[in-house]
Formats: structure tokens, C-alpha cells, sequence
């Protein structure tokens, strides 16, 4: 008999699998892989990574985030042979899962906690706008000339004018479709997922339309052809003839070099950062174990890049699922790469039916929601200078790479410091003075509080009981920035839950960018500061937290 805990993992498994059947053949197809590609990442971040990771809740499996590098790379390594392209990107793969490995051994699980939020915003909004640029034009059936994210953009209006209706109609209503989802008011539709509505409507759409068949119609004084290999997708005649190796030969190349600095940095962050977002909306408040995590992706990703896949990370939208289908153990994750695995090999006839336009349509959703308006608005509250590091590191990644973005929007962050008054010799100095105050422990700074010298204050917390009250004064720090503030704010959750405090304070005297709770904050002058008020107002602080 199937225990409740079984049950729950194969019910939320099986719900996960049906959005994750579709996204993985649109994220494959718009990183210029074939559409089994994504299938194989799926699989063997089921069948595979689940047991090698500690992850109670989260579905590994290839990523919206990972589409501009993919598709950059198989561009640049193969030039005008997409299958070079293909295979030389495999070879990037497989060394970056490699380096994952390393670094996850090396404990760099909490890399992503370094980075300054911001340009990790900026970057995460770039992969937005690149995937919409991208796959606007496979949502009205048109193949674009350019291949830079801006030039893709600049030829939206030649796309519209040059639109295949049928594609078109398919892609429109599937676009239509996810942004309604959420206001539909029927409880049986709002809990069927989004992209199994979308196949629902896309399929039959497809044989309405005769898209199978190779045929040319007219529309008025137009005349447009239907290619089933263009806008259905496509998959090998069996399952293991997808199956593509590796070639290692261009691998000391600086592109391959670059791709793989890439694939495993930014891969790492985005996994990191989704393991961490899914631990805070686990009811059960475990916590995944971010090094062993990030080994497991390394190694999911090695094998993967072996046998033809795309990288895979841990993947936000479908472990949000997950936990909302009522998942109660990793197995949910093993389970979705089972029926993803018995699906493709009992029903790829099935899969063959599937209109692109629909598969492109959730794609521009997708990055819809990494760049969307209120994104802006929510890091232009936060302060100017966020909002510059978040719009240095969009407007780069677009105009370069995601490395040079990311890289533009760090060393303009430290600029900015620089302006505010932050000296380079201070920089990497955080010190410390611990004692005990009324029934709390007092921590006071000095220096400067920054994304730099974060894992020094993180270190000094996590040594901590998280059931106590912890003060930490802030009166004596020249600056403190928005990254450092925003990872005290997940901290405090953490304490909270255990039954402790973890209480900033200190402020009274620092310039603060907004009135954003967490804004970047600098020191007026050390002669405004009364030493003696702010005294009063620790013990005060302390005294009516208790």
C-alpha cells in the first residue's frame, strides 16, 4: 500500500512533469539545441541528481536563466555549423559541471550571497529582455537575420509585417492565455498549470491549421507556407537516438574558456539562489545544504553535457510548483523525471504535435516576469544607485555578454562606493566587538559593511545559536550597502522561526539613499554623532525587543 508521503510525491511529481514536459523543449529549441536535449537534462536531474542532492523540495532540471549563454555559445563555437556548435558546447558543459564540482567541495554553495542583489537583478532582467527578443519572432512563425539581442529587437516591426497568421493566431493565444491564467475564477481551471492549458489549446490548434503537412494558403494578396520541421517540434526517431557527444577539441579556446566561466558561475548563482528561495517556502522549514546541492547540479550537468543535454540548475517556477501540488520529500523530483522518461518513450508521437509558437510563447512569459516593469520599480525604490548598477548591468550583458554585464555592474558598485565616501583601504576591513548586553548578545561594527567582506559577518552569525537575541550596532560603520542589509533581512527569518532576534540598529546618524528599509546607508560625520544618545537608544532598542 502507497503511504501518504509516497502519494503526495507522486501526485505533485506527475503535476510538475506536465509543465515541465513543455518548457524543457522550448528552452531547448531557443538555445539552439534540439528539443530532446532539454528532455535529457530533466531526466537525469530526476532520476539521478535527486539522490545525490539534499534538497527536500527543489526540481533540477534545465532553466529559462541558462537560454542567452546557451544559444551565445553554440553561435559563437560553431559559426555557420549549428551542430559544430551544438557539440562544442557539450565539451563547455561537461568542464563547467567539472568546476561546479569543485567549488561546490571548496564550499562555494553560498557564492550567490555575495553578489550584489542588484546586478544579479540587472542580470537575471537581461536574460529576460534577450529570451523575449529571441522568441517574439517564433511566436509569429518568422526566422530573424539578426543574431545580437539588440538587432533582434530592432527587427520586431519587420516581423510583424512579415507574420504567418496561422503561427501567429497559435502563439497569440498562448501568450493571452498565461497572463489570463491568474484571473480566471473557475477553481478547477486556475488549478490545472498554466503550460498543460496552453498544450490543450495549442495541439488541436495544430491540426485545425494542417500545421503537420507541408502546404502553402493565401490570406487576402498574401501568400504564406507551412513547414512542419519549423513550427512543430521535432524529435529523433528513439529515444537514445537523440544521444549526441561532446567534442573536446576547441576547448582551450578563449570562447570555450569564456563559455565556461559562464555556464558555471552564473549557473551556480541562479542555483544557489533558487535552493535558498525554495528552503523559505518550505512548510516544513528545512534547509537544503547548499555545497552538496551544488556538487549534485555539477555532476547532473557533467552527465548531461555528456550525452547531449543542456545545464540544469534548480529551477524556481517548477519547485514553486512543486511545493504548491503538496510535495513532501525530493522524491517528488524523482518521480517527474520518471514520467518525463515513460512519456518520451511511450508517447513521442504526442510531443511531435506540439506547435513552437506555443513552446516560444511561454518562453516570452517568462522573461516578461525577469524584466518586468515592476522589477524597474521596485529597485528604483531601493535607491539611485541601485537602480544605476541595475540598469549598467542590463544595458552591458545586451550590448556584450552576460560575463562583461555582470563584471560592469560589480566594478561600478564599487565606484559608487568610492564616491560615497568609502576609502580603499577600508573596503575589506569589517571589525567586530562582541558583548553581552540584557539578555542579548550586542554585536558592534566598525569599518565598512559591504557585499565584499559579507561572508566575514556571516561567518560570525552562523557560529551563533539562532534561539537567542543578537543586536548588531551599526553607529560606528561608515557605510553599509543595500546587499548587506538584504542578506540580514533573510537572516532575520531564520532567527525568527527558531525562536531568537536578530535586531540592526545604529542608524540614527546615517544617510540613508530612499526610504527603502533596506537602501544603502553612509555615515553623516563623526562629529554629529552623540555617542551618548546613541547609547540610550541600544539600551532602549534592546530593553523592548525582549
Amino acid at each position: 500500500m502507497i503511504n501518504k508521503f509516497t502519494k503526495s510525491n507522486l501526485i505533485s511529481g506527475f503535476l510538475v512533469f506536465l509543465i515541465a514536459l513543455p518548457l524543457c523543449l522550448g528552452i531547448s529549441k531557443a538555445s539552439g539545441f534540439p528539443p530532446i536535449a532539454g528532455i535529457y537534462t530533466a531526466i537525469i536531474g530526476g532520476l539521478v541528481v535527486t539522490f545525490l542532492s539534499s534538497a527536500p523540495l527543489v526540481i533540477k532540471g534545465p532553466a529559462a536563466g541558462l537560454i542567452a549563454i546557451a544559444v551565445s555559445a553554440v553561435y559563437e563555437l560553431g559559426g555557420n555549423d549549428p551542430m559544430l556548435g551544438y557539440k562544442l558546447t557539450l565539451a563547455v558543459i561537461v568542464v563547467s559541471g567539472l568546476i561546479q564540482i569543485l567549488m561546490g567541495w571548496a564550499k562555494f554553495g553560498k557564492l550567490g550571497e555575495m553578489f550584489p542583489t542588484s546586478v544579479i537583478r540587472g542580470m537575471l532582467a537581461a536574460i529576460g529582455v534577450i529570451i523575449i527578443s529571441k522568441q517574439i519572432h517564433v511566436i509569429m512563425g518568422v526566422i530573424p537575420e539578426a543574431k545580437s539581442p539588440m538587432g533582434l529587437l530592432a527587427e520586431i516591426p519587420n516581423s510583424i509585417m512579415h507574420l504567418n497568421p496561422k503561427v501567429t493566431v497559435i502563439g497569440v493565444l498562448s501568450l493571452l492565455l498565461l497572463f489570463v491564467h491568474p484571473l480566471f475564477k473557475n477553481e478547477t481551471i486556475k488549478k490545472l498549470p498554466a503550460p498543460l492549458l496552453i498544450l490543450l489549446l495549442a495541439i488541436p490548434l495544430g491540426f485545425v491549421f494542417n500545421l503537420s503537412e507541408e502546404h502553402s494558403y493565401s490570406l487576402g494578396a498574401f501568400d504564406y507556407t507551412i513547414d512542419p520541421s519549423q513550427f512543430l517540434v521535432v524529435l529523433p526517431d528513439s529515444f537514445l537516438g537523440g544521444i549526441t557527444f561532446p567534442d573536446f577539441s576547441q576547448l582551450l579556446t578563449y570562447t570555450s574558456i569564456k563559455y565556461i566561466i559562464m555556464f558555471a558561475l552564473v549557473g551556480s548563482i541562479e542555483s544557489v539562489l533558487s535552493a535558498k528561495a525554495i528552503d523559505a517556502l518550505d512548510p516544513e522549514e528545512r534547509e537544503t545544504n547548499l555545497n552538496k546541492d551544488l556538487v549534485a547540479v555539477g555532476v547532473g550537468n557533467t552527465i548531461a553535457g555528456l550525452i547531449g543535454g543542456l545545464p540544469m540548475i534548480s529551477e524556481i517556477v517548477r519547485s514553486s510548483a512543486n511545493i504548491n501540488a503538496g510535495a513532501k520529500g525530493r522524491m517528488s523530483n524523482f518521480y517527474h523525471g520518471l514520467f518525463l522518461f515513460l512519456f518520451v518513450l511511450l508517447a513521442a508521437s504526442v510531443i511531435r504535435t506540439i506547435p513552437n509558437a506555443a513552446l516560444a510563447a511561454m518562453l516570452v512569459f517568462t522573461g516578461f516576469r525577469l524584466a518586468s516593469p515592476q522589477e524597474f520599480k521596485r529597485i528604483s525604490s531601493i535607491g539611485a544607485d541601485q537602480l544605476l548598477q541595475f540598469l549598467t548591468t542590463l544595458i552591458v550583458t545586451l550590448m556584450t555578454d552576460l560575463l562583461v554585464g555582470v563584471a560592469a555592474g560589480i566594478a561600478l558598485k564599487i565606484v559608487i562606493q568610492f564616491v560615497q565616501g568609502v576609502k580603499v583601504k577600508e573596503v575589506f576591513k569589517l571589525k567586530t566587538q562582541i558583548s553581552a548586553g540584557q539578555d542579548s548578545l550586542v554585536v558592534k561594527f566598525s569599518g565598512v559593511a559591504s557585499f565584499i567582506n559579507y561572508f566575514k559577518f556571516k561567518s560570525l552569525i552562523d557560529n551563533q545559536p539562532k534561539n537567542q537575541k543578537i543586536v548588531l550596532d551599526f553607529s560606528e560603520v561608515s557605510f553599509v550597502d543595500h546587499t548587506f542589509l538584504n542578506n540580514i533581512h533573510g537572516m532575520q527569518n531564520k532567527f525568527t522561526k527558531e525562536g531568537g532576534a536578530l535586531i540592526s540598529t545604529g542608524f540614527e546618524n546615517h544617510r540613508c539613499q530612499s526610504e527603502h528599509h533596506l537602501s544603502s546607508r553612509r555615515l553623516k560625520s563623526s562629529s554629529d554623532i552623540s555617542k551618548t544618545e546613541h547609547s540610550e537608544k541600544l539600551e532602549e532598542t534592546v530593553s523592548s525587543e525582549q
